[in-house]
């Protein structure tokens, strides 16, 4: 910090300029909002997950912690839990595919030091109802992480636009922690991401600090030891050059096109569209079309979606490249259907039959044994 000191001073604006998108100024957030950039979403979340367990650790004396979540929320969390020896509990969303704040109230015990919403949730869109969970933790004297990595940089100009936006941010009580990736909708360099507490007694813990090394005292922010500046330097400039005005032009376009792109998939009589979307992620299913051959005949037509399971379907995240070629997508996805309507049957080369036959797999372990001998094979 001492000899990149522009470097550190880019990332004290950067995480600065975002806490204030999320709620850092409200009354309600305490004003002691902190953080520090990251390389994403994922390790955003690792280090919430790692600070919320030593946090509740020192506060409550909790030694075989537990965390839970609904299904929807990001596999980080999973990766978090063998990480860091922590209970994972995961919890079926409701019927309108959000967190089931009943459902996660009645799974708290003594070991629980965390509960998860999503603001939206990457599989659906969709945002969890926030301020329910922020009560709930709050009565319980638990940590609540909420993942705005998609959402962080939509939300806060979406609800100016007038869009009904429910509260997602630090003015909700209860929230200890959120992860928003610049990298995404901030539209920064690939590998930018920004951790943020409630309070620094919360973040400390995220710090680890050695003093009984012969090469010196050591203590580090983040996961990485050496972090690459240029990034953190991309990000600020993104920020900094797009301001308040940019992306509010940018989140206008981006939800009118999704808008847009609701209707013409609801036009389409096969298909239907997963829960209520509150942001730009849309997903879609079929319950008489096999939606995994649409989704094998779109890329082949250069169109790259999403599988998703439970139900089965595909999702599109809308960005700026999507804004002049909607309509081709639409065009694109209706001859998609009626080809698989009229022909059914796997694609050459597609992936419909592994991620049909993966679903219908009772056993989970021999589905994840297969995952990790593919990783292994592929890398």
């Amino acid at each position: 910090m001492d000899v990149f000191q522009s470097v550190a001073r880019f990332e004290g604006e950067v995480v600065a300029m975002t806490a204030t998108l999320l709620g850092s100024k409200e009354k309600a957030s305490g004003g002691q909002i902190c953080g520090n950039m990251t390389s994403g979403g994922t390790e955003s979340i690792l280090l919430a997950v790692k600070s919320s367990r030593d946090y509740m650790k020192a506060k409550r004396g909790i030694t075989r912690p537990e965390m839970i979540i609904p299904e929807s929320a990001h596999s980080a969390y999973d990766k978090a839990a063998q990480y860091f020896n922590i209970k994972l509990v995961r919890v079926p969303v409701n019927k309108e595919f959000q967190a089931d704040v009943k459902g996660i109230r009645r799974r708290i015990n003594k070991n629980t030091i965390l509960i998860v919403g999503s603001s939206p949730g990457f599989p659906h869109g969709i945002i969890d109802p926030i301020e329910e969970l922020g009560e709930l933790a709050s009565s319980f004297g638990i940590c609540f992480h909420v993942d705005l990595c998609l959402g962080g940089f939509v939300l806060p100009f979406a609800r100016k636009l007038g869009y009904p936006i429910p509260p997602f941010d630090f003015s909700v009580e209860g929230v200890t922690s959120i992860s928003v990736d610049v990298h995404k909708y901030g539209l920064a360099p690939k590998g930018t991401s920004v951790v943020l507490y409630r309070n620094h007694d919360i973040r400390k813990h995220q710090f680890v600090a050695v003093t009984e090394w012969s090469g010196g005292l050591y203590v580090s922010p983040t996961i990485a030891g050496s972090r690459p500046g240029s990034l953190i330097a991309g990000a600020w400039a993104a920020m900094v050059s797009l301001g308040q005005e940019g992306y509010l032009n940018n989140t206008r376009e981006i939800m009118e096109v999704s808008k847009k792109l609701q209707k013409g998939i609801k036009d389409i009589p096969e298909l239907f569209i997963i829960g209520r979307p509150d942001m730009t992620i849309v997903a879609f299913g079929s319950d008489v079309i096999d939606i995994f051959e649409v989704n094998d005949i779109l890329s082949s037509k250069g169109w790259h979606l999403n599988a998703l399971q439970r139900p089965n379907s595909i999702h599109i995240c809308v960005t700026l490249q999507h804004v002049l070629v909607i309509d081709d997508f639409l065009s694109d996805l209706k001859e998609s259907v009626q080809t698989v309507k009229q022909n059914p049957g796997p694609v050459n080369g597609g992936l419909a039959p592994i991620y049909g036959a993966a679903g219908k797999m009772p056993d989970r372990g021999m589905v994840q044994e297969l995952l990790v001998n593919f990783m292994d094979s592929s890398c």
